[in-house]
């Protein structure tokens, strides 16, 4: 099936099974704004609680805090928000769609990677197993062709973003036939760069409101209450500032679901850390942040570290974590050395000293900062593409299972009473009241037990419970395992320990320490 179909049914089955709803549908909707549904925000929420826990619990020396979502405005301008927080904009003339330059010129890079994997696979199967990948890639005329081509225009585009040069990106656009998907033509517009940022007034126009912003980032929250976090926790270097939390962006390409939104939330955390060893530890998080991703069993072909083209101007190290979504490898998470320059920056437009006194060096200095930051909307669409599945079962039926990690499923456990009389419902429902303090359970007894199971297939429930005469004479029942369809009769005493082991997190946690 081709990618582009797989994303339409996840997009599709999102909505059906209530994960994922367009915000405001009953007025037509808000372009790039979604509202998560019942399931949906039972997944989100475990996705949170393992990024939670796996900062503030494995560490102890990493902390949370919740900063507002309001700051003081020259916060945005000591951070560079208001003056380099732009994506460069290019518009077709003939389709009237807007597109960010720096995107097309990446789509373009991509397909050169594409067709040079095309060449290894063909040759792959051609040679079997007396394959040599390493010497087909270095000596097949065909592969240095397109690696040629490729590095050529990496190398102009990365020259032209570090140098903000935007008529060279035009220019790079038109020498690659770069063309509009929708017109699929070259008919563009000049490239020009386009604040992100919402601004609103704070106060009454007779008083003298004052312009403030909504935070496009949460790591600004983090920095001004460094020193707080610091003295009242006694905190000593090297230390973290964890915080989940809303921000906002005006993305003019908002596109590809909830991979790109104007509302999202964030999982970031600030590792504070001695000048001079901040690309050490830059090296130690990137490392801790994919085992954090690879633990929860998605192939580890699925990932791959992506380096910018680009540095920010607070960086000097920065890599993003990217997953394989239906449409291509995407940015999920990003690993930044920012170096002392947001707190640097605040100690002088603010007037106020942020400096950290080390007393094993016995001096002050402005600590230099690791961020991690990972996007709770694109993790959850990075889960969401990572589990589903379409499966063909025996007799021809069909079945599409989300595949959850039992950790992150919406649902833990379903309990199905075979029929609707007979003292199963009421010995079904004494089930859930005995579990439901230890993890989130559905009961269910309308259609047959087959399709039942479907139901719970689609939203990824790992376990259903089947209720049956049997039951009620020895309290055992029939527990059914999503991903093989096994059945195993089972104590009904024995249900937490055989579900709790393998839906607590701490499996997970202790994945990441191993």
């Amino acid at each position: 099936m081709a990618q582009e179909d797989v994303f339409k049914k996840l997009v599709s089955h999102s909505k059906e099974y209530g994960f994922v709803f367009p915000s405001s549908e009953i007025y037509d909707g808000l372009a790039a704004v979604y509202d998560y549904g019942q399931m949906g925000v039972e997944l989100k929420n475990n996705i949170k609680k393992y990024w939670w826990d796996s900062m503030v619990l494995l560490h102890e020396n990493v902390v949370g805090i919740d900063s507002a979502i309001f700051m003081h405005p020259t916060i945005w301008k000591a951070s560079g928000h208001v003056d380099a927080f732009n994506d460069p904009l290019i518009d077709n003339k003939d389709s009237k769609k807007r597109y960010r330059a720096d995107v097309l010129i990446e789509e373009q890079i991509a397909k050169y990677d594409e067709k040079i994997n095309k060449e290894v696979e063909k040759a792959a199967k051609r040679f079997g197993d007396s394959f040599n990948e390493t010497m087909f890639r270095q000596t097949n005329p065909r592969v240095l062709e397109h690696a040629a081509k490729r590095e050529e225009l990496h190398t102009r585009f990365s020259n032209a973003l570090n140098a903000n040069d935007l008529a060279e990106l035009r220019q790079i656009i038109l020498d690659y036939d770069i063309v509009c998907p929708i017109s699929g033509t070259k008919n563009w517009t000049e490239v020009r760069q386009f604040n992100l940022m919402f601004s609103t007034e704070m106060g009454s126009t007779a008083d003298g409101a004052m312009k403030v912003y909504l935070r496009p980032e949460t790591a600004q929250g983090i920095f001004v209450n460094y020193l707080n976090v610091q003295k009242t926790g006694r905190m000593r270097i090297p230390f973290g500032i964890a915080q989940i939390g809303k921000a906002f962006r005006n993305e003019i390409v908002a596109r590809q679901f909830i991979f790109r939104m104007r509302e999202f939330e964030q999982m970031e955390m600030q590792f504070f850390v001695r000048p001079g060893e901040e690309l050490e530890w830059f090296k130690k998080w990137k490392a801790i942040r994919l085992k954090w991703h690879q633990a929860l069993g998605f192939p580890a072909s699925k990932y791959r570290y992506h380096d910018h083209e680009k540095l920010a101007h607070y960086a000097n190290a920065a890599t993003d974590i990217e997953f394989e979504m239906p449409f291509g490898f995407k940015e999920v998470e990003g690993i930044h050395s920012r170096t002392n320059f947001d707190l640097g920056s605040h100690e002088k437009y603010s007037g106020k000293k942020l400096q950290y006194f080390d007393p094993e060096l016995n001096e002050s200095y402005v600590p230099y900062v690791i961020e991690t930051s990972i996007g709770v909307d694109r993790m959850f669409l990075s889960v969401m593409a990572g589990s589903y599945c379409e499966e063909e079962l025996e007799g021809g039926d069909k079945r599409v299972v989300m595949k959850f990690p039992p950790q992150l499923a919406p649902i833990k456990l379903a309990v199905l009473p075979l029929v609707k009389k007979d003292g199963l419902p009421e010995k079904a429902r004494s089930i859930i009241d005995t579990l439901k303090f230890d993890f989130k359970c559905q009961y269910d007894e309308k259609d047959s037990i087959g399709k039942r199971y479907r139901r719970q297939d689609a939203i990824g429930t790992p376990f259903c419970v089947t209720v049956d005469h049997q039951s009620l004479e020895d309290d055992t029942v029939t527990v059914r395992f999503r991903d093989t369809m096994a059945q195993e009769r089972v104590a009904i005493a024995d249900l937490a320990s055989i579900i709790g082991e393998q839906v607590s997190l701490k499996s997970l946690l202790k994945k990441i320490t191993e």
